[in-house]
């Protein structure tokens, strides 16, 4: 068996976003240098339904050529607030307007065969955030509810249908930011709040997805201070490795939320994230902007991978996650000749 190159292993754990509406140089540079693992389409990047679906073939026949994996090509389409694509693609007004399993339904089923039909092939979708209605939630207007059990079926259904259909959905932003009045997107929030209130509430969404077998699970940018007083979610050892994975049992794909965003960027450096991310046990991070903090991560998770024996173990681990992940919902059996362990 071949030993991966040591890029590979690195690259893989990296979804990005470009600028542009169609294959760069920029876009060359990432999947054929940096080998990145994922790529997320934002509305800089869509025009028509056929100028997406040729971005997308491209992206995917660079990394074929270079004998890489298939790549994740990702997009925010929950409905509603947050819907990337617009007309002529199917328009719905979002989870607070879902009122039973049918809408649910064919809300999946759509965006599905949309979806599918340029290119696309994760939906960061949906999300599993619980609004309580005594607090002015930043997710009140993209949650289903603020019943647990309400969300976490509204969630299930949505998971099961994206994906019985061929859509990996990951269900964010765990573990739970309906509760947070400050936007993560700018500033970094503290919740108050300890692990037994979260799994009386916010983690039961979580739970259904878990036993649904959801492709992947985001991590929030909000600090639980209950859990870990120091780092945010999407940084924390305490939150992923502990709880997501030893104590709720999930051994899927994990990312983080951008790490761009005003809760975290101003506060940590790039090269302190990506080590934190990396000792987490987190799976991918997530880099939206074009910028030089895409290729310092992949370069500061080479360093790591090679340079820790733990790390290193935990990035064969992870690493298997994703190939396995995208064997399940993607064409061929890429690395089949390689030593993953």
């Amino acid at each position: 068996m071949t030993s991966l190159p040591i890029e590979i292993l690195a690259g893989q754990r990296l979804m990005v976003g470009f600028d542009g509406t169609d294959f760069n140089a920029d876009l060359k540079f990432l999947i054929t240098e940096l080998k990145v693992g994922g790529i997320i389409l934002f509305s800089r990047n869509l025009g028509r339904p056929e100028q997406i679906a040729q971005l997308c073939r491209d992206c995917q026949a660079a990394a074929a050529e270079q004998g890489l994996p298939p790549l994740f090509v990702a997009i925010d389409q929950e409905g509603g607030q947050v819907a990337r694509l617009k007309p002529p693609f199917t328009q719905f007004p979002g989870n607070p307007a879902m009122s039973g399993e049918q809408e649910a339904m064919e809300f999946a089923r759509v965006t599905a065969a949309e979806l599918k039909q340029i290119g696309v092939n994760m939906d960061m979708a949906p999300v599993l955030d619980i609004a309580p209605p005594d607090v002015d939630s930043i997710m009140a207007g993209r949650a289903f509810g603020s019943d647990p059990q309400w969300v976490a079926s509204m969630g299930r259904i949505v998971i099961e249908h994206l994906q019985h259909r061929g859509m990996m959905a990951v269900a964010k932003h765990f573990p739970g930011i309906g509760r947070t009045v400050l936007d993560s997107h700018h500033a970094l929030p503290d919740l108050e709040i300890d692990e037994k209130t979260l799994q009386a509430s916010d983690l039961i969404p979580f739970k259904t997805a878990i036993a649904g077998r959801v492709a992947g699970i985001m991590l929030s940018h909000i600090r639980y201070k209950g859990i870990d007083p120091v780092w945010p979610a999407s940084l924390s050892p305490a939150i992923t490795a502990d709880l997501l994975r030893g104590r709720m049992g999930y051994d899927g794909v994990v990312m983080t939320d951008d790490l761009d965003m005003g809760a975290i960027k101003p506060s940590y450096d790039i090269y302190t994230a990506i080590g934190q991310i990396l000792s987490a046990d987190v799976d991918i991070a997530l880099i939206c902007h074009k910028g030089p903090d895409i290729e310092a991560a992949a370069g500061t998770i080479r360093r790591m991978l090679n340079d820790d024996p733990t790390i290193k173990r935990m990035g064969r681990r992870s690493f298997k996650r994703i190939i396995g992940l995208k064997r399940a919902f993607l064409s061929g059996r890429w690395a089949s000749g390689y030593d993953l362990i």
